[in-house]
C-alpha cells in the first residue's frame, strides 16, 4: 500500500501573532517620529522660497514711567511714622508683679459674722413665780382630749357616702359624679330656657316686622300701594310657568352643534329668558302677600 504524505505549513499561536503585531507597531512609530524623519520633510518648492528673507525685528516702545513717581515716593516717606496704623496702646500695661493667681477668679463666700438674736437682751421665757405669790385657783392647765373628742363625734352629723362605681374586677372605685352618668346639667336653673341672645334677636325681628307693617298700612292708606289679590297672583304664576314651558320646548329643539353665530345668539337669548322667568316664579311662590304701586 502506498501512503501519501502531505506537508502542512506551520501555524502560529495567537500569542505569537500578538507579539509580531506589537513589534511592528513599535518599529512604525520609531521610524515616523524620529528627528531625522522630520528633517527630511521639506516644504513644497516655490520661487518665493528661493530668495532668503531678512527677519524683521520688533522694536518695543520704552516702558512708561510716570512723571509723578518721585513726588509719590516723597509723600509716602513723609506719611510713614511709628505706630501710625494702630496707634499707641490706650490701656495700662499690667505690671509683672500682679500676675494671675490660682483660684483667684472663683466666687468667694462672704466673710463670717458673729450670730446674734434680735431680742438677745430680752428673756425668752417668763420668770418662775416666787413662792410668796398665791396660786391661780380654778385654772385648768390640762385638757382631757379623750372626752372632748368623744363628745364632738357624738354630736357630729354623719356624712353621706359619695356615690361611686366599680370599673374593674378588682373592685377599683371611681366617683360617679365625674363619670358623666349623673344628670347634672338638667338640674341647672336655666335648663330648657331660651338663651338671652335669641330672645333679643326675636325681639328685634318682631320690632322690624311691626315697623314694616306700619309703613305698608300708611302707604295703602295714602293710596300709593295696594295688595295683589290671591286669584290674580295664581293667574300670574300660571302664565309665567306656561311661558317657561314654551321657552323650554324651543330650547330642546335647538341644534346640538352651535357652529354659527346665529345659533349661539339664539341659545344665549333663550337661556337668559328662562333664567328671568325662573326668578319671577320663585318670587311669586315665596311671598304670599305682594304689594304693588298704584302707578
Amino acid at each position: 500500500m502506498e501512503t501519501s504524505t502531505k506537508h502542512k505549513a506551520p501555524s502560529l499561536s495567537p500569542v505569537s501573532l500578538l507579539l509580531v503585531l506589537y513589534f511592528a507597531v513599535i518599529l512604525f512609530l520609531c521610524y515616523f517620529l524620529s528627528p531625522n524623519m522630520s528633517k527630511t520633510i521639506q516644504p513644497p518648492e516655490s520661487i518665493y522660497n528661493l530668495i532668503p528673507r531678512e527677519e524683521e525685528k520688533i522694536h518695543k516702545p520704552p516702558r512708561y514711567i510716570s512723571k509723578f513717581r518721585d513726588q509719590v515716593k516723597q509723600e509716602k516717606q513723609l506719611n510713614k511714622s511709628f505706630k501710625k496704623t494702630m496707634g499707641p496702646a490706650k490701656v495700662d500695661v499690667p505690671s509683672p508683679e500682679k500676675y494671675l493667681l490660682k483660684h483667684s477668679k472663683e466666687p468667694r463666700l462672704p466673710e463670717k459674722k458673729p450670730f446674734s438674736y434680735k431680742d438677745e437682751g430680752q428673756p425668752k421665757k417668763p420668770h418662775v413665780p416666787p413662792q410668796t405669790d398665791p396660786p391661780n385657783v380654778g385654772a385648768h392647765t390640762k385638757k382631757n382630749f379623750v372626752t372632748s373628742n368623744a363628745v364632738e363625734n357624738i354630736l357630729a352629723v354623719p356624712r353621706k357616702p359619695q356615690p361611686a362605681y366599680t370599673d374593674t374586677k378588682h373592685g377599683d372605685k371611681q366617683l360617679l359624679e365625674n363619670s358623666g352618668l349623673v344628670p347634672k346639667y338638667i338640674k341647672k336653673k336655666d335648663y330648657g330656657q331660651t338663651p338671652e341672645y335669641l330672645q333679643q334677636m326675636r325681639e328685634e325681628v318682631r320690632r322690624e316686622q311691626e315697623e314694616y307693617d306700619r309703613y305698608v298700612k300708611d302707604r295703602m292708606r295714602e293710596g300709593a300701594m295696594k295688595q295683589l289679590p290671591e286669584k290674580e297672583r295664581q293667574n300670574i304664576l300660571q302664565v309665567l310657568k306656561k311661558n317657561w314651558d314654551e321657552l323650554h320646548h324651543q330650547f330642546q329643539g335647538l341644534s346640538v352643534v352651535t357652529d354659527t353665530a346665529s345659533k349661539k345668539h339664539r341659545k344665549e337669548q333663550l337661556e337668559l329668558k328662562m333664567k328671568q322667568l325662573e326668578k319671577d316664579i320663585e318670587l311669586m311662590e315665596r311671598y304670599k302677600v305682594i304689594y304693588i304701586t298704584s302707578n
